[in-house]
């Protein structure tokens, strides 16, 4: 159920900064945008300019010290997320919102087989069995394009290309069917044919259950055949916000 105003996600003047020996670094600097059910926003702007920032204050993965959300408000589903303990949060996190994370490597643990990783998930927010977990990320596996998944879940994250841990990121964000979906670079690691299966997977994902989705991404190819709107961020700020069709339609680049 959205709140009063049919937002799944309200973001209000969120400002994230990170102390650092040269001083404050205002990484997110007063940041305000709302997602509806159902909609795609597409967040865009050069490396550094707070894109992944905002998104990681929105799942409330900012490590602190030295990072910190120092003012704003951020409320999904009519909840205010930094008013949540960390095990309320924990419960939302990876069950209601999920995150694709621009790395692989450094999200996958590299001592636990892949089966493990996944199984966990479904295990805490589903309440699966053993069993019906590991059912349940075989499945998971074979939807996100993995071959013959029955004989590479038991393997471990070096034993996978760049682009197949990436699905298996992808895999384990989509396991609990989540209502906003935070999808940080998905396909930067992928060829051009499984980008495209990708992209598809989460168009369906959303098209089936009504969920939302935050795309983050350099490629404007993307965000044009993907998003309902845009926004365009840089040094930590947003300079321009509005529907994808109005953004492309008076684009002077």
């Amino acid at each position: 159920m959205t709140n009063n105003n049919g937002s799944l996600l309200s973001v209000k003047n969120l400002k994230t900064h990170f102390r650092s020996e040269d001083g404050v670094v205002k990484a997110v600097d007063g940041v305000s945008f709302e997602i509806k059910k159902g909609e795609t926003l597409g967040i865009v702007g050069e490396s550094g300019s707070g894109k992944s920032v905002t998104n990681l204050s929105v799942m409330r993965l900012i490590q602190d010290p030295p990072g910190k959300i120092v003012d704003g408000e951020i409320v999904f589903d009519g909840t205010d997320v930094c008013a949540l303990s960390i095990d309320e949060m924990r419960k939302i996190r990876g069950k209601r919102m999920a995150m694709i994370f621009q790395d692989p490597m450094t999200s996958l643990n590299p001592f636990l087989k892949i089966s493990t990783q996944l199984m966990e998930v479904t295990q805490l927010h589903l309440g699966h069995s053993k069993n019906q977990a590991y059912e349940h990320a075989v499945k998971m596996l074979r939807t996100v394009g993995i071959p013959d998944p029955e004989s590479r879940i038991d393997n471990y994250p070096h034993e996978f290309s760049g682009g197949m841990r990436q699905r298996v990121m992808i895999a384990m964000a989509l396991s609990c069917d989540p209502e906003l979906l935070i999808a940080d670079e998905p396909t930067t690691a992928l060829d051009v044919t499984i980008q495209a299966q990708i992209l598809e997977l989460i168009k369906d994902l959303k098209s089936r259950l009504g969920t939302s989705v935050i795309l983050i991404t350099h490629d404007l190819g993307v965000v044009a055949g993907m998003t309902d709107k845009i926004i365009v961020m840089y040094a930590g700020k947003i300079f321009e916000q509005a529907p994808t069709r109005e953004i492309f339609a008076r684009s002077h680049y």
